[in-house]
Parts: C-alpha cells; sequence; structure tokens
C-alpha cells in the first residue's frame, strides 16, 4: 500500500480532450507515485486520490489504449 505522498506541490493534469467542465480524471506524478482525483475535489482537502505506483499506471492505461473493455464501466466497452 502506497501512503504518506505529500501532494501539497503537485502538478495536476487532465486530458487535452476534456470539454472544460469539472467532471474530469485528474493525475499528478509525484514522489515516483501516480496520484488520481476527481476535478470536483479541487481545493477539497478531504477529497478521495487514488494513489498508484508507475508501473500499475502503465499497466492501466495500457490497457485502455489496446481496448482492454473489462476496465470500462459496465456497458461502456
Amino acid at each position: 500500500m502506497i501512503s504518506n505522498i505529500d501532494l501539497t506541490h503537485a502538478k495536476w493534469a487532465k486530458s487535452e480532450l476534456s470539454d472544460g467542465t469539472n467532471n474530469c480524471l485528474e493525475v499528478a506524478f509525484v514522489g515516483g507515485v501516480v496520484a488520481l482525483r476527481d476535478s470536483k475535489d479541487v481545493g477539497n482537502p478531504e477529497a478521495a486520490v487514488l494513489v498508484l505506483s508507475k508501473d500499475d499506471y502503465r499497466a492501466f492505461t495500457g490497457g485502455v489504449q489496446n481496448g482492454q473493455s473489462n476496465l470500462l464501466l459496465p456497458g461502456d466497452g
């Protein structure tokens, strides 16, 4: 389990395909890990943040890119 990651100075980014609303997944690469959050949670100190290893993040994004439909919501792929 990855814990105790300081996200104070994290530089969050969202997809260039985002429509500009606060309904996106944001990602930050911090201290050798990858942090993910919902853009609706920006500024909320109580918001949940998912922290993954870089290898796990690569596996997930690679699976999505390769069309691994079981990584998507039911009925979406």
